[in-house]
């Protein structure tokens, strides 16, 4: 096995590894700003799933979505993974910017469904001038 292999490997096993605790994490904290944090990315995941496949998204939110989806997957970041806390703040910030520009693109109510989290912690990332539209064509 090549080195560049195995070192890929690796990367996409601590990769899996670091979103299983999340997941854990998520489930077993209490109620409050950690527990939102540990849930974050699991739940953008699951939106920019839903809201790739949804018929109501226009192709530039899918293309933006799918963007997304490839940069919080790639092992190439900004700031390493492997550094705690800090890690995954350029995935967070890419996401977070991709909710925003779907928001202002996608029907609020599908944006909404698509979200499995706490539609509260969803509205606080997207601001309220893109809620407030059901309108994808008034940005």
């Amino acid at each position: 096995m090549s080195p560049w292999l195995r070192w890929g490997a690796i990367a996409a096993i601590v990769l899996v590894v670091s979103w299983l605790v999340l997941i854990v994490l998520a489930r077993r904290l209490p109620p409050g700003l950690a527990r939102d944090l540990a849930r974050f990315l699991p739940a953008c995941a699951t939106t920019m799933r839903r809201l790739r496949r949804h018929p109501a998204v226009p192709r530039i939110a899918r293309w933006a979505v799918a963007f997304a989806l490839i940069w919080v997957i790639s092992p190439i970041d900004l700031i390493p993974e492997f550094l705690p806390v800090i890690g995954p703040i350029d995935d967070v910030v890419v996401v977070v910017l991709v909710l925003r520009f779907a928001a202002r693109r996608v029907p609020h109510a599908v944006l909404f469904d698509a979200w499995p989290g706490e539609p509260a912690l969803l509205q606080r990332l997207i601001g309220k001038r893109a809620a407030t539209t059901d309108d994808p064509t008034k940005v």
